[in-house]
C-alpha cells in the first residue's frame, strides 16, 4: 500500500522521482524517500511526512533512483522507517508485506548483521547483500524464494550504478519505456508519459540496463506484451477544483454513464449471459466501499432475478470454509483490482469451482489475471483516497449485471438504467447545499446513519465516508435495528442521518426517526418522497429525484459525499488524503 518509482536514462533522476511520487502519494503519504545512485555509492533523503517534506532533493545528482512514498505496516512513520532501505552493496524500495520477516531477521543478526529500522523490508536488503555472488538477477531470485507475503521491488546495487532491478509477487508493478529513459512503479499516472508499457506478472523479474528492457520467469528469459498505452488523463490534474474528492464528485454522472453495460446488444458479453443463465447463487466478495455495492447489488439481484446473493466481506471469506455449490457465480469488486484480500477470496473461489467475475476499474490490474470474466467500471482515475465515483460506477455496473441476470432468467418486465446518469447530474448539481448542513456534525460526539432496504446500503456508505475523512465517529444501521441497542447513544442535539428513497418503507422507518426525535436527536432526512420533508421531526431535509427504489443508492450517496466532505473541510482536514488511510489496500 506504498508507492513506488525507478529511473535509469541520460537525464537526472530525482526530478523525475519526486515528480512520480506526487503522482503515487494517494498510495501512502506517512513518509517519503529517494535513493540517486552517484559515484562510489548512493545519496539517499528520506523525511517523515509526505513528499514535499523532501526539500532539497530534487538537487541529488545521478541519472538512476528509486523514490518511495510510505503507508506504515511495521514500524511507526519516522525517518528511521522511510524508504529507501540500504544494506552493504543494495538499495531498495518495496511495497507489500514480508510475512516471515521477523525469523529470516533473526538469521542474519545470527551472522552479526546490523539492523536500522522497524520494517519487514530491510530484511530484504540483507539478504540480497548475502546471495549475491556477483550476479545480481541471481541474488534477487535466490532472496525472492525465501519471503513469503507480497512484494513490489526496486532494487539498485553500487557494483552497477544505472541498472534497475525489479520483482513482483501480489502487488503491481509496471515498466515502462519513455523518450529519455526506462521507468518502474507501482501505478501507471507515476510514468503516465511512457510510451510503452509492460506489467509484471506474479514470480516475474525485471532488469533495466541502459535503454533495454529485459523480463524473466522462472525458466529464464521471457517475452511480454505491452499494456494498452495511456493517455493523458491517467496523469491526475485537479484543475479548478480544490480537492481531487471535488472533482471526482462531480465526475460521478459521467462515470455511470460509462459504465452502464447493456448485456443484450453487445456479442462480447454472450459468454457471460450464457453463465448467468446458468447462475444458481452468487456470492459477492469485496472490502470497505465496494463491499456496501455488493450489499446493493443484493437487494437488486435478488428482487429481479429472484437468485439467492450472499455479500460476504474479502478478508474474511478465506476464514469461514466458504461453501461453493455448483452453478455459483463469484463477483469480486476491487477498485483498484490490487486489493489483496479480495484477490485472495476470489482465487480460493475459483479453486472450488466457482466462475469468477472481477469488477474492477483497472485493466491489467492482478484480479484480470485471476477472474474468467472481467468487467470494467469505467469510472476514469481515481485519486481521492475515499472512493466516491468509483462507488456510484460499481453500482451502476452491477445493477446492469442484475438487469441482466433477470433476463436470462426470464424476467419480463424490468426496470430501465437509462435515466440514472441525467437524475445524478440533478443531484450533483444540488449537492454543495450539504455544506450548510456540515457545521451540525462539529460538535458530535458520534453521528448515526439510518435506512431500510436499499436504503440501508446508503447509510453504511455515508458512514465509511464521514469518518474517514472527518474522523468523526460514526455508524450506519438498518434503521429498524436502532431500537435494539443503538438508541441509548440518542441524546439531545445527536445528529442521525435516515435515508428515505422507499416509499413501501416509508412509514416503517419515520418509525425510526420518531423514535430519535422523542429523544432529542436532530435527523437530517436524504428523502425523495416530499411530503416526510416537512414533517415537525425533521430537522434538515434533502430532497432528490424521484427514481426506481432498488436503483436509489446510486443518488442517494451523492449528497452523503458531499456531507463528508464539507465535515471535513469544517475540522480542517484534507479530504484527499485522510489520516493512516491510502487507496489502494495491497496489503492483507
Amino acid at each position: 500500500m506504498c508507492g513506488i518509482i525507478g529511473y535509469t536514462g541520460k537525464e537526472q533522476a530525482a526530478p523525475k522521482l519526486l515528480l512520480g511520487l506526487k503522482r503515487l502519494e494517494y498510495r501512502g503519504y506517512d513518509s517519503a524517500g529517494i535513493a540517486v545512485s552517484s559515484e562510489g555509492g548512493f545519496s539517499v533523503c528520506k523525511k517523515k511526512g509526505r513528499v514535499s517534506e523532501l526539500n532539497g532533493a530534487e538537487k541529488i545528482k545521478g541519472v538512476c533512483g528509486v523514490g518511495h512514498t510510505r503507508w506504515a505496516t511495521h514500524g511507526a512513520p519516522s525517518e528511521r522507517n522511510a524508504h529507501p532501505h540500504a544494506f552493504g552493496r543494495f538499495v531498495l524500495v518495496h511495497n507489500g508485506i514480508i510475512e516471515n520477516y521477523l525469523p529470516l531477521k533473526e538469521e542474519c543478526e545470527g551472522r552479526g548483521e546490523k539492523f536500522i529500522s522497524e520494517t519487514d523490508s530491510e530484511v530484504i536488503a540483507h539478504l540480497l547483500e548475502y546471495y549475491d555472488r556477483g550476479d545480481v538477477l541471481a541474488a534477487l531470485k535466490e532472496t525472492a524464494a525465501r519471503l513469503e507475503g507480497s512484494y513490489a521491488l526496486a532494487v539498485m546495487c553500487r557494483d552497477e550504478p544505472n541498472v534497475l532491478y525489479a520483482a513482483r509477487r501480489k502487488s503491481p508493478l509496471i515498466v515502462g519505456r519513455g523518450k529519455e529513459g526506462l521507468y518502474l512503479a507501482s501505478d501507471v499516472p507515476a510514468i503516465a508519459e511512457c510510451g510503452e508499457l509492460y506489467s509484471l506478472c506474479d514470480g516475474e523479474f525485471a532488469v533495466l540496463p541502459g535503454d533495454k528492457i529485459r523480463f524473466y520467469g522462472e525458466e529464464g528469459e521471457i517475452k511480454k506484451e505491452t499494456m494498452k498505452l495511456v493517455s493523458k488523463s491517467d496523469i491526475p490534474e485537479k484543475g479548478e477544483y480544490a480537492h481531487f474528492m471535488l472533482k471526482e464528485m462531480h465526475e460521478i454522472p459521467a462515470a455511470i454513464a460509462n459504465s452502464l453495460i447493456n448485456f443484450e446488444d453487445d456479442f462480447c458479453f454472450s459468454a457471460i449471459n450464457i453463465v448467468l443463465c446458468q447462475t444458481e447463487y452468487i456470492q459477492i466478495v469485496a472490502c470497505g466501499t465496494a463491499y456496501h455495492s455488493g450489499i446493493a447489488a443484493k437487494y437488486a439481484i435478488e428482487a429481479l432475478a429472484r437468485v439467492p446473493v450472499e455479500v460476504t466481506v474479502a478478508s474474511e471469506y478465506r476464514y469461514r470454509d466458504p461453501i461453493v455449490k455448483k452453478g455459483t457465480l463469484v463477483l469480486a469488486v476491487s477498485q483498484s483490482g490490487e486489493t489483496a484480500d479480495t484477490l485472495a477470496a476470489a482465487e480460493l473461489a475459483k479453486e472450488r469451482g466457482a466462475t469468477v467475475i472481477a469488477i474492477t476499474n483497472v485493466p491489467d490490474s492482478s484480479i484480470t489475471q485471476i477472474a474468467h470474466f472481467v468487467l470494467f467500471t469505467r469510472a476514469g482515475r481515481e485519486i481521492a483516497v475515499a472512493a466516491t465515483k468509483s462507488f456510484n460506477a460499481q453500482l451502476a455496473l452491477l445493477f446492469s449485471l442484475a438487469v441482466a441476470l433477470a433476463k436470462a432468467k426470464g424476467r419480463e418486465t424490468v426496470p430501465s438504467l437509462r435515466p440514472l446518469p441525467a437524475l445524478a447530474e440533478e443531484v450533483v448539481s444540488e449537492a454543495e447545499k450539504m455544506k450548510e448542513i456540515a457545521p451540525m456534525l462539529l460538535g458530535a460526539k458520534s453521528v448515526y446513519f439510518i435506512g431500510r432496504g436499499a436504503d440501508y446500503c446508503a447509510a453504511l456508505e455515508g458512514s465509511l465516508k464521514l469518518k474517514e475523512i472527518s474522523y468523526l465517529p460514526s455508524e450506519g444501521y438498518p434503521a429498524g435495528e436502532l431500537k435494539h441497542g443503538t438508541l441509548a447513544l440518542i441524546d439531545k442535539g445527536t445528529p442521525v442521518i435516515a435515508i428515505l428513497m422507499q416509499e413501501g418503507l416509508s412509514e416503517k422507518t419515520m418509525n425510526a426517526v420518531f423514535e430519535v426525535y422523542a429523544r432529542g436527536g436532530r435527523v437530517i432526512l436524504v428523502t425523495n418522497l416530499p411530503e416526510y420533508a416537512a414533517r415537525k421531526e425533521v430537522y434538515r431535509s434533502v430532497l432528490l429525484p424521484k427514481c426506481e427504489e432498488l436503483f436509489s443508492p446510486i443518488l442517494s450517496v451523492i449528497p452523503l459525499q458531499a456531507l463528508a466532505y464539507y465535515t471535513s473541510l469544517a475540522r480542517g482536514n484534507d479530504p484527499d488524503k485522510p489520516r493512516n488511510l491510502a487507496k489502494s489496500v495491497t496489503v492483507e
